[in-house]
């Protein structure tokens, strides 16, 4: 059975976005500018080349998130440390919504079943890893629902105090086995979490 994994970034006080902060909090913000250390870039690369499914939610897609990759892909096409934009581009996207008919992304398809059994038959498919990035929403029912394999959180070097989080009241009671930390040169630990 294929895995799902749930890749965030967040606070150090377990926000994924900030309310009231003007400061850029993260690390690395998605631009051109790209400060992560060679070795969490690696470990980056990694992770999306295992995977050939990355699910959306139906915000993300609309937001330009593959545009946005597609578009990096194309500036840095011979940079190693970029292959995964272009590997976010190849792998199989699906998109869980039912405000959707078709998709007007390349290797895109739209779910329109309930989120849990869609993800139940992501997993069944063969192939490699399924992942996912967010948003905050779809995050907090993946969480909620108990669907994710895997979470991996990358807790940048900042306190934000207020702002979205993707524990909220449903994820109560989640317990959760750390299953690897890693700090990294940056500032960023990554720590990998397997739900019980």
């Amino acid at each position: 059975m294929r895995r799902l994994i749930l890749q965030m970034q967040m606070s150090v006080d377990g926000f994924v976005s900030g309310h009231g902060t003007e400061k850029q909090w993260q690390v690395w913000d998605w631009g051109p500018v790209w400060p992560w250390d060679a070795r969490l870039r690696e470990d980056f690369n990694t992770t999306i080349e295992r995977a050939d499914t990355i699910l959306l939610s139906r915000k993300m897609a609309e937001e330009g998130y593959l545009d946005h990759w597609a578009g990096a892909a194309e500036r840095h096409r011979d940079e190693p440390d970029w292959a995964f934009a272009s590997r976010i581009g190849e792998a199989g996207k699906v998109v869980v919504t039912g405000k959707l008919a078709e998709s007007r992304w390349p290797r895109t398809r739209i779910a329109d079943g309930p989120l849990a059994d869609e993800v139940a038959a992501l997993k069944q498919r063969e192939g490699g890893d399924i992942l996912c990035f967010g948003g905050t929403g779809f995050a907090s029912a993946l969480i909620e629902n108990r669907l994710a394999d895997e979470l991996q959180l990358y807790v940048n070097p900042a306190a934000v105090g207020a702002g979205e989080t993707i524990f909220g009241s449903a994820a109560g009671g989640l317990l959760l086995d750390l299953a690897d930390s890693r700090a990294y040169d940056c500032g960023i630990v990554v720590n990998r979490y397997r739900p019980r």
